[in-house]
């Protein structure tokens, strides 16, 4: 008999929802202090664990060239052609959904700051994915049983979806009395949560730069002027714990499973070196003899001697209790200097360059946990800022800022073009990954949706590495 997969990650919803109905013995058995059912707050709780899997990968490190591996090189030399998006849909997008469309307590906090951010989380959410594979299931997944395979809509459709999500959460948020229960990230601080939706938004905003600068400006100033994050105190940082199930990826690697694989790229370490980066030291360890060096990136076949004269990862980053820097008030002030070069907001080249200064400053502060060195750093004539080549300049920097956060820095490369960088040697047909090829069970699971977005690419191509998503206009 065939096997028949029916959509396992959307059955769970199913089950959720069947989880809920209630026996007879209920109302003589159920202790009100031991409840059966997750209450919203804690729902989204469980959607915040898996925020740091959206930047701590041992995948999108090496799209951007941020890490190259001493050992085990497949993962640099874009081997896995075909990922798995199932747990997204099955883990915290099930929950968030369960909060937009169950009833919630208010005793956990305001119901519409609840509804709120289950909807930031839900856009952020399907702006990682559809940045990585493309068209995705969404208008019509997450239904349970209505419906077992879902279409896939258009990354331009996600898009449109998401920023209506942010728009509602923005409006809908209550901020007297508005702290809710359970929250990981901002111990229910509905004011920050309120800056990472609009944050969340003008980032978004700016991805459409070259596909649609027209929808792109409108968003990104309705997002600025709602009120973006202000100081990196407003960062959304996930707080690993110290205990097995929370703690930082790296802690686990290197600590936990003795593995030495992973060094700074020799790309970054020839870009921040002689410009005496003040970020440096904390990104990588110094080698055996004392200096920074950075590991040939993509090496078809690793050398054991690699681990002792190169820069392993610094070890301040691989701590057990390491935050996880997912969007940042840098981030946000690199992409204003860009709107103002690109003439989305005013000021041009003057506010160009303050936001870009103001925006390595800040990176500075945030990795280093001063400003120390970045007035000298700022001052070199690589680093000032010069109108002629402002958006190379920015690109670069927003490069190293975003360091780890491996699958938005390699969107930004996508959309920009910068830093100039060379594909691992005979991998891939000698050309960086441009996307993620959908799940292999999909041809089987969803065989006509599946096929329907891929003829649907907007630049052609085949469900592997090398067809570009929608933004990613050349």
């Amino acid at each position: 008999m065939k096997k028949i997969f029916i959509y396992h990650w959307l059955l769970l919803s199913v089950v959720v929802l069947l989880s809920n109905c209630k026996k007879f013995s209920d109302s003589v058995t159920k202790d009100p202090n031991k409840p059966t059912k997750a209450s919203g707050t804690q729902l989204i709780a469980n959607a915040e664990l898996t925020l740091p899997t959206l930047s701590s990968s041992p995948y999108g490190v090496h799209y951007p060239q941020y890490l190259s591996n001493t050992s085990f090189t497949d993962n640099s030399r874009y081997t896995t052609v075909n990922f798995n998006f199932y747990s997204f849909y099955t883990g915290p997008l099930n929950d968030l959904e369960n909060v937009l469309t169950q009833p919630l307590d208010a005793t956990q906090g305001p119901i519409a700051n609840q509804i709120a951010i289950a909807k930031i989380l839900k856009a952020y959410f399907f702006w990682h994915m559809t940045d990585r594979w493309g068209p995705l299931p969404y208008s019509e997944a997450l239904k349970g049983r209505i419906n077992f395979t879902p279409k896939y809509d258009s990354q331009q459709a996600i898009y449109t979806a998401a920023f209506k999500l942010l728009d509602e959460a923005n409006s809908g948020i209550v901020t007297t009395n508005g702290d809710i229960k359970n929250d990981i990230v901002y111990n229910g601080d509905i004011t920050k949560w309120k800056k990472l939706g609009n944050t969340i938004h003008l980032l978004m905003a700016l991805r459409l730069s070259k596909v649609d600068p027209g929808t792109g400006s409108t968003e990104f100033n309705k997002a600025l002027t709602r009120g973006i994050m202000t100081v990196n105190t407003d960062n959304l940082a996930y707080p690993s714990a110290a205990d097995p199930d929370n703690e930082n990826y790296w802690y686990t690697s290197f600590t936990r499973l003795g593995r030495n694989w992973f060094a700074l790229s020799k790309p970054l370490v020839d870009y921040m070196l002689p410009l005496n980066d003040p970020r440096l030291p904390v990104f990588g360890n110094k080698n055996n003899a004392g200096n920074y060096v950075g590991l040939e990136y993509g090496k078809a076949v690793p050398n054991s001697d690699d681990i002792n004269n190169v820069s392993l990862l610094g070890s301040s980053l691989r701590q057990q209790t390491s935050p996880v820097y997912l969007v940042t008030y840098a981030q946000a002030l690199f992409a204003m200097a860009e709107a103002a070069k690109l003439g989305w907001i005013g000021g041009g080249d003057a506010t160009a360059k303050n936001n870009y200064d103001l925006a390595i400053q800040t990176s500075i502060a945030q990795w280093t946990g001063s400003t120390t060195g970045a007035d000298a750093y700022l001052a070199q004539s690589q680093v000032q800022y010069n109108p002629a080549t402002a958006i190379m300049q920015i690109a670069y920097q927003r490069w190293v800022h975003l360091f780890l956060h491996g699958y938005e820095g390699w969107a930004e490369w996508r959309r920009t073009g910068y830093p100039v960088l060379t594909a691992a040697p005979g991998a891939n047909g000698d050309r960086i990954p441009r996307r993620e090829g959908y799940p292999t069970q999909e041809q089987t699971n969803n065989t006509g949706n599946y096929q329907a977005a891929v003829s649907s690419f907007p630049y052609g191509g085949a469900d592997d590495l090398n067809a570009r998503v929608w933004w990613d206009k050349q």
